[in-house]
């Protein structure tokens, strides 16, 4: 008896402070983001990188910290680009709880720049990860995402120009098992976005968008305010 009754309070203890905050899907999120791009030298090689503080609500309950740079490298005779990097993210829970969860990443990608007419420029990334998530066994990812900009009143994006930004992005896990008997799905998530951007300088644009993101488990609107930065 004092066996079942110590499993009961386990039970009931654990259902409203041990199971995680259920996401509101109706909340809409805010994303501030910073990315930018630099050559070195004459020789292709460059570096890149994006700093993005992402919100559950428009700034106050923290989804993720994520910080991204890497070496780049783009051929002389070929339109694209490869590269090599590190990414930190630390991830927060939905709601009122402190708690973060610390993720290191290193990532390899191929950047494939296509025009198609006059303005409709075209850009396919493929991206692959390899994680080391806390609690976690190590885990990869692919990704793949189409980003197409229109310009509106001119046909390069630069200053004073005001252009369509979309781009649509799909997740899939490497890996179902993660450690500890936890299994995830191996569709992991998708987004898809719709802004407007506009040449401040010949070599900075911002944007600011709307972007739905879609896991495994929920479904959640995302406002994007975004600088892009050629250095």
């Amino acid at each position: 008896m004092r066996r079942v009754l110590i499993l009961f309070i386990a039970i009931f203890l654990a259902g409203p402070f041990g199971a995680l905050a259920q996401v509101e899907e109706e909340q809409l999120g805010a994303w501030y983001m910073y990315f930018f791009t630099k050559k070195l030298g004459e020789k292709g090689f460059g570096i890149q990188g994006d700093y993005q503080f992402r919100y559950w609500d428009m700034g106050g309950d923290r989804e993720q910290l994520l910080l991204r740079t890497g070496f780049t490298y783009r051929p002389k005779k070929a339109e694209l680009m490869f590269t090599l990097g590190y990414v930190f993210v630390s991830s927060g829970e939905f709601g009122e709880s402190k708690n973060s969860v610390p993720e290191n990443r290193v990532y390899q990608e191929v950047l494939l720049p296509q025009k198609v007419g006059s303005r409709f420029f075209l850009t396919h990334r493929f991206r692959y990860e390899q994680r080391w998530i806390e609690t976690q066994d190590f885990r990869t990812r692919y990704r793949y995402t189409i980003f197409i900009n229109y310009p509106l009143n001119g046909v390069e994006l630069k200053k004073k120009v005001l252009y369509l930004a979309l781009y649509n992005e799909i997740f899939i896990n490497g890996q179902t098992d993660i450690g500890r008997g936890r299994e995830v799905e191996r569709f992991d998530r998708n987004r898809t976005y719709l802004g407007l951007g506009f040449g401040l300088r010949n070599n900075l644009r911002m944007q600011a968008g709307w972007m739905n993101q879609t896991t495994s488990q929920w479904s959640k609107g995302q406002l994007q305010l975004s600088l892009h930065h050629n250095l």
